[in-house]
């Protein structure tokens, strides 16, 4: 089976069946959880003198980092748990966010977060997640903008224009999952929210 142009890591997982019917009812007040999805902040340059995994962030991604954990504070998200892809870009992004966090969260570096297509983050989630209320995942894009746009079947209309247009580094989007971690599908979550340093 292939999902979204990727073959599937776990078919259980994510299907690639009908989305479920968007629900006009508030997602906070569905028994569920939330996903803030986070695309690690700007990093060098391709072609430096180091392999993909290695590059850090740049000056800009080093300021920017930053300001997603404190917008996070500021919302009042707060994650249960981190999960993380093992690149240093990743980790960086991570590590500059948590100082603004008032409780962070114990954090999981997964090498199949690594570039990984949405099926492999679905995948991850499923594993890692279970039980929890709310899981930030720190990862790369196309794989991070694809499995958001992918899960947001309903929001503010204005919110989701703008994430179908792209997810830039350092973007949160915040996905509520009224079916809670087993209802991982298309078309189930619900847009929050969505920053960048942008806006």
């Amino acid at each position: 089976m292939t999902v979204y142009g990727y073959p599937a890591a776990k078919e259980a997982a994510m299907s690639s069946g009908p989305a479920p019917p968007t629900t006009s009812s508030a997602p906070e007040e569905a028994a569920g959880c939330r996903l803030l999805l986070v695309r690690h902040a700007k990093a060098v340059p391709k072609g430096d003198p180091v392999q993909d995994v290695e590059r850090p962030l740049s000056e800009r991604g080093r300021a920017d980092a930053p300001r997603a954990g404190h917008w996070l504070a500021e919302s009042g998200f707060t994650p249960d748990l981190a999960l993380c892809s093992p690149a240093r870009r990743t980790r960086q992004t991570w590590q500059l966010m948590v100082p603004a966090l008032a409780e962070p969260p114990s954090a999981v570096y997964d090498e199949r977060l690594y570039n990984g297509p949405p099926n492999a983050l679905v995948t991850v989630l499923a594993e890692r997640a279970a039980g929890l209320g709310c899981a930030v995942l720190i990862g790369h894009n196309s794989g991070i903008h694809d499995l958001a746009s992918a899960l947001c079947g309903s929001g503010p209309p204005k919110l989701l224009e703008e994430l179908r247009a792209g997810l830039r580094t350092s973007a949160v989007a915040v996905v509520d999952l009224p079916g809670g971690w087993d209802a991982v599908t298309p078309g189930a979550g619900y847009l929050k929210a969505l920053w960048s340093p942008r806006h």
